[in-house]
């Protein structure tokens, strides 16, 4: 029963630490090159997409790794799972301010404060992408 809940807690790990990876490199550096109000407009409508999907991985990798130490997995697959799932009280502590005031820039329609805004938010963000990275690898080293 474990093996398989260790890969499903693995797999949406994975996916979520690709995701995450890919908004800092290759997303946000994107939507900068573009000018603040661009930038904006871009990042509200994807953070609300992302939210869906990486609270679900994040949630449902925490909750499989449990449920694997619980039937027998090793305690890395737990300390694994559990860092993976510390991104969610850490999005809802740390970034969230910052999201609302950007939130709030976008309703606006204003690009006062966007540009050092959208930066906070991208390192808050790797923040999460390095959880989930070291996650992954406490997850894959328990091979």
């Amino acid at each position: 029963m474990q093996g398989p809940l260790i890969f499903l807690a693995t797999f949406c790990c994975s996916i979520f630490t690709g995701a995450a990876i890919y908004v800092n490199v290759v997303e946000h550096p994107a939507r900068m090159s573009c000018g603040l109000k661009v930038a904006l407009m871009e990042w509200a409508p994807s953070y609300k997409r992302a939210t869906a999907m990486q609270a679900s991985l994040a949630v449902l990798g925490w909750g499989l790794s449990l449920a694997a130490w619980f039937f027998g997995a090793n305690t890395l697959i737990l300390v694994a799972g559990s860092i993976l799932g510390v991104v969610v009280p850490f999005t809802l502590l740390v970034i969230m301010p910052t999201n609302k005031k950007l939130l709030a820039l976008y309703s606006q329609n204003s690009t006062d404060d966007a540009r050092i805004l959208l930066d906070r938010w991208n390192k808050l963000h790797m923040a999460r992408s390095a959880l989930s990275l070291a996650s992954l690898i406490i997850f894959l080293l328990d091979k």
